[in-house]
């Protein structure tokens, strides 16, 4: 009796402390938070695929950080890296100074990177989020071709400040040339297939040659080789080819978006490797970090035109981030876990495709490694 009696003040407790907890959040955070309105959790501990909430219950953790728990939460490895530099005694912010955390992080992302563009790559750190990756990226592609401006894709997502989001699909004040994403469920052609993703690539041509169209030669185009927001859309491979032989024609940087597909999560570590692209530029973030705020621009050395302090910030030097970034890609690469993602994707996309002939309101299944999406429809609308 006086153990039910207990354990029932403890669950009570539990309960209000969690309700406290997400009443003051409502009271004092922005109206702009997402998540925690469909999602009214408290975490308080976490694990792998596991998340423990305030309230005692154990959820499956399905959003992984948006992308930034490659490895799942508080994996070993994470720890431990995160753990050395604390014990260390090792300074926590340094600014852009080199530091053996900074060395081992910079030498292991490299060690990852296509060979043709590692030979000759420079790095930037910048703001702690892959929008400040994306700006950075574009300020130097800028700066380094003398034009201004960009091109970008429908559907596209590329973070929330301003320049990022004139650049994604939702974008309303646009002084980004909009070109068509090539996919075969929602063809902007009608078309799908070999077939639509060459009238995308031929109307990306006719819009750069065409004198009349309006899109003088731009700065750089940038691409998602994997759609996120826009609904997880693979590129085809032919059609990143054909960009990226348009782009190189024309000397326009070609930007390669991998916040989101890097790190394994295609079934390669990154996922321009699928069609053997190798782009100008490379804006990275997420995963990177081993669960913690980092981004970096990769970038060919001769786009390398900046002045010192062109571009700076003040927590572009983040040594636990490195060093949870540092053991996340090594862990990913040492245990050929890319290999492992496009195994158990494969699997995953021939079984949900499965549903597509059973269920009306599964409309289509797409997707790359573990990088899956499902589309979900009113049937009665087709």
């Amino acid at each position: 009796m006086v153990v039910t009696e207990s354990v029932g003040r403890v669950a009570e407790g539990a309960r209000v402390a969690h309700e406290g907890i997400l009443r003051r959040q409502s009271a004092r955070e922005s109206a702009a938070r997402t998540y925690a309105r469909a999602l009214p959790i408290v975490p308080v501990r976490a694990r792998g695929l596991t998340i423990e909430g305030a309230d005692g219950r154990r959820y499956l953790d399905c959003l992984s950080g948006a992308g930034t728990l490659a490895l799942g939460h508080n994996h070993p490895v994470v720890l431990e890296a995160i753990r050395k530099v604390l014990d260390s005694g090792a300074p926590l912010h340094v600014l852009d100074l080199a530091t053996p955390v900074k060395d081992a992080f910079t030498t292991e992302l490299f060690r990852t990177l296509p060979p043709q563009l590692a030979d000759r790559a420079r790095v930037q750190f910048c703001g702690p989020a892959g929008t400040d990756a994306v700006e950075a990226a574009f300020k130097l592609v800028r700066a380094a071709t003398g034009r201004t401006g960009m091109l970008a894709f429908t559907g596209a997502y590329h973070g929330m400040t301003t320049g990022a989001l004139e650049a994604s699909g939702g974008a309303t004040d646009v002084r980004v040339a909009r070109l068509p994403y090539p996919q075969d469920y929602r063809c902007p052609f009608g078309v799908g297939g070999e077939r639509g993703a060459e009238l995308a690539a031929r109307w990306t041509e006719s819009v750069l040659d065409d004198t009349k169209s309006g899109v003088p030669r731009p700065a750089g185009m940038i691409l998602e080789p994997v759609q996120g927001e826009g609904g997880v859309i693979p590129a085809p491979d032919t059609w990143m080819r054909r960009m990226r032989e348009i782009t190189a024609t024309r000397s326009i940087p070609l930007i390669a978006d991998e916040v989101q597909t890097g790190v394994g999560r295609t079934g390669r570590f990154w996922a321009v490797e699928h069609s053997g692209v190798v782009p100008d530029v490379m804006v990275l973030s997420k995963a990177i970090g081993g669960s913690l705020p980092l981004a970096v621009v990769i970038y060919r050395d001769d786009l390398d035109v900046w002045r010192p302090g062109d571009h700076a910030g003040t927590f572009r030097g983040n040594q636990l981030a490195m060093a949870a970034g540092t053991a996340t890609l090594a862990h990913v690469r040492e245990n050929r876990l890319a290999e492992h993602a496009a195994t158990l994707g494969a699997r995953m996309l021939t079984q949900l495709q499965a549903l597509t002939d059973d269920f009306a309101c599964v409309g289509d299944v797409r997707g790359r490694g573990l990088m899956i999406g499902v589309e979900l429809v009113n049937p009665v609308s087709y």
